[in-house]
């Protein structure tokens, strides 16, 4: 197995995960903006009033991506496995 071959794995790997990760990030970076926005105008100071709707919007973000993080995982995953015959020469 040469270097390049590790390198190449290695970056689809993150590439991947970055793309599944992405939604879901982008899903809370989003509501937590706009909750800290709400906290500031009415100077409410509740914590659970930040971390709660982060959560159900990466709930929700996870529950419309799924299918989509799934095949992007199995595809993955199917190149990975196929590639095994040529790194072992």
């Amino acid at each position: 197995m040469g270097s390049e071959q590790v390198l190449d794995i290695t970056r689809e790997g993150l590439k991947v995960a970055l793309l599944l990760s992405g939604p879901m990030l982008l899903f809370g970076l989003v509501t937590g903006v706009v909750i800290s926005i709400f906290q500031a105008v009415t100077q409410i100071s509740e914590s659970t009033l930040a971390i709660v709707p982060k959560m159900l919007a990466i709930l929700i973000a996870f529950v419309i991506f799924a299918p989509w993080m799934l095949d992007t995982i199995t595809h993955f995953t199917t190149q990975v496995f196929e590639s095994i015959p040529s790194v072992i020469r």
